[in-house]
């Protein structure tokens, strides 16, 4: 009866030991299904191997991981192992991650050329941020660049689902790059990203002090010529007004007739409508992106647009027709779809087949519910409790002026510790910044548009490198 006993209890014993093995067994292979990477030697379109360390892939986020999030991860070409991480969410919502990689803070770019059929080629940026950090550029909102969902239902999306699965994202990342957990973090991101960003680091912090794992080193964020809430578009018209696009006595009577509130207009305030349209004839042909540059045709059609135009051939060569001239800088915003849509550049990439129809720059398709309406009452929390934060304004952008970032940044109230000065570049005078006591940089870029690396790239490096240096702009 004794050894009958043993006998069970070995027998209980190596049952339960076969079930926790099955069970890890399970854990490791659906974790594998969720998280998927691969190094990128080589790219089409890019002579020889690349001189960076290049990873994408795919996390699955949400709560059955519906949500497959595309991810190209470059190591800092400094030192990886002590240099900080950036997180980086490009604007829209619904633009690419590889907008970022190609046009705005990313080691690549499209080689300045006319261009006569074939693939795009690609060069070195040698003003990339990479030079500083790693970056992870992220396919976010899911639907996103190559990103995608594995149910009708997840197709859904929002301010704070983005939030969630950014947050998602990142801390599955970190247990799959365990390396980098001792690391800085820093979350960024341009334009739209300005709602996000904040409420994605407010989150992390949270999770941060209820002791969820693994513990993320966060130390501040960044956001360029970012939205913060609907009013800022408020400050258009003055900016319009200093910039010489429109007259005194114009500006003088929309302040009178509209009472500076131009984005709701009462129906019954003729007066005030009529300034309206004088002002949208004043700045009509006016690039809202670089006031400088020329204005010409956007070139990322619309998903619907790109499925008509499927329907009849092949899309890509249909909207060469309307190829903008090199000068224009939409004309990579067409080289951009042609390399994205490639076979080869898709395998490189380890796209998974038949996830993704055709690639666009800005998905303006995905379902989107806006209800984050302000991030303002973040930047306040994350004052209170220390964060570092660099804010950034390209200040030739009319979509969101800096006057509009200016105004609610002093509406903190904070005490000036570094008042307005130039910041300067190789003895040229870059910009303007001022710091505050809450660890709060503001700089404008002399020059630059609405994603302001993109306009000026030497000069953003130079802020953001001395930012993450902790030395003055």
């Amino acid at each position: 009866m004794e050894m009958a006993r043993l006998s069970s209890k070995r027998s209980s014993s190596t049952n339960l030991c076969e079930i926790l093995l099955l069970h890890t067994l399970v854990v490791q292979i659906l974790f594998q299904v969720a998280f998927c990477r691969s190094i990128v030697r080589n790219l089409p379109g890019f002579e020889g191997p690349l001189p960076f360390v290049l990873e994408t892939g795919y996390v699955g986020v949400g709560e059955s991981e519906e949500a497959q999030l595309f991810y190209y991860f470059i190591e800092s070409e400094n030192n990886p192992k002590e240099d900080p991480l950036l997180l980086w969410l490009t604007g829209g919502p619904g633009c690419s991650a590889l907008s970022g990689v190609v046009f705005e803070i990313g080691p690549l770019a499209f080689k300045s050329e006319d261009y006569k059929g074939g693939l795009p080629n690609l060069v070195v940026r040698q003003h990339s941020w990479t030079k500083a950090s790693s970056v992870i550029f992220v396919d976010l909102p899911a639907g996103t660049g190559f990103s995608y969902v594995t149910t009708e239902r997840a197709a859904n999306q929002s301010d704070w689902k983005l939030v969630h699965h950014g947050h998602q994202f990142l801390r599955k990342w970190l247990i799959d790059h365990p390396e980098f957990l001792s690391n800085k973090v820093y979350v960024g991101g341009d334009s739209y990203s300005g709602i996000p960003v904040p409420v994605l680091v407010q989150e992390i912090l949270n999770a941060n002090e209820k002791g969820i794992q693994p513990w993320i080193y966060l130390e501040g964020y960044l956001a360029g010529n970012a939205v913060t809430s609907a009013t800022e578009g408020n400050y258009a018209i003055p900016y319009s007004h200093g910039m010489g696009l429109i007259s005194d006595e114009l500006y003088e009577s929309l302040q009178r007739n509209c009472r500076a509130e131009y984005l709701i207009i009462d129906p019954r305030n003729v007066l005030c409508r009529n300034d309206m349209q004088a002002y949208q004839k004043s700045v009509s042909g006016i690039n809202t992106a670089q006031i400088l540059e020329p204005s010409c045709e956007f070139a990322s059609p619309k998903p619907l647009e790109i499925s008509r135009r499927y329907l009849t051939g092949n899309p890509w060569t249909q909207l060469r027709l309307n190829l903008p001239p090199p000068s224009c800088r939409t004309f990579g915003y067409v080289l951009c779809a042609y390399w994205a849509n490639d076979d080869d550049v898709r395998k490189a990439l380890r796209i998974r087949k038949g996830t993704k129809g055709q690639w666009v720059r800005c998905n303006t398709g995905i379902p989107f519910t806006y209800n984050i309406p302000t991030s303002f009452q973040y930047h306040v929390n994350l004052s209170k409790k220390g964060y570092r934060s660099l804010i950034y304004s390209g200040d030739h952008d009319l979509i969101v002026p800096f006057l509009g970032t200016q105004a609610w940044i002093r509406s903190l109230n904070y005490s000036i510790v570094d008042d307005w000065r130039q910041w300067s570049v190789d003895g040229q005078v870059a910009g303007y910044t001022r710091t505050y006591s809450n660890r709060m940089t503001f700089a404008t870029v002399k020059g630059a548009g609405h994603t302001a690396p993109e306009y000026k790239p030497k000069e953003c490096l130079a802020m953001y490198s001395r930012w993450l240096s902790y030395k003055p702009l």
